[in-house]
């Protein structure tokens, strides 16, 4: 008899609004898989606010595909002027950012990359 495996969603998004901003909760995994999922939700948000934050808390694992979608919303954002400001990072995503040279994208976020301004 062969086992059903159990599906769990790899990416979960909640989202929190208030009068300043909309909050967006990640968690789980950003990949190939799942960065569909995320630039569709993220990117329907944007005409509805000036500022959007991604909380990253909770995200596990964050591949080329995650970075990719991640810079991909940051220009979206930027087009219809909106600020994005992703929040919560784990050393290992700040690293990746840093490794990546992505963290110059991400102007203003000095503080959640632990990086100084030049």
């Amino acid at each position: 008899m062969a086992a059903n495996p159990i599906t769990l969603p790899q990416l979960s998004l909640e989202t929190v609004r208030s009068p300043e901003e909309i909050l967006v909760r990640c968690t789980g995994k950003i990949t190939s898989a799942t960065t569909a999922t995320l630039q569709t939700t993220v990117r329907t948000l944007i005409p509805q606010t000036q500022r959007l934050v991604l909380d990253l808390t909770d995200v596990t694992y964050l591949d080329s595909s995650g970075l990719g979608a991640l810079v991909g919303i940051y220009v979206s954002a930027r087009r219809q002027e909106c600020e994005l400001k992703l929040v919560n990072l784990n050393a290992r995503l700040k690293q990746l950012f840093r490794l990546s040279h992505l963290a110059k994208i991400f102007e203003g976020h000095e503080d959640m990359l632990g990086m100084t301004p030049d």
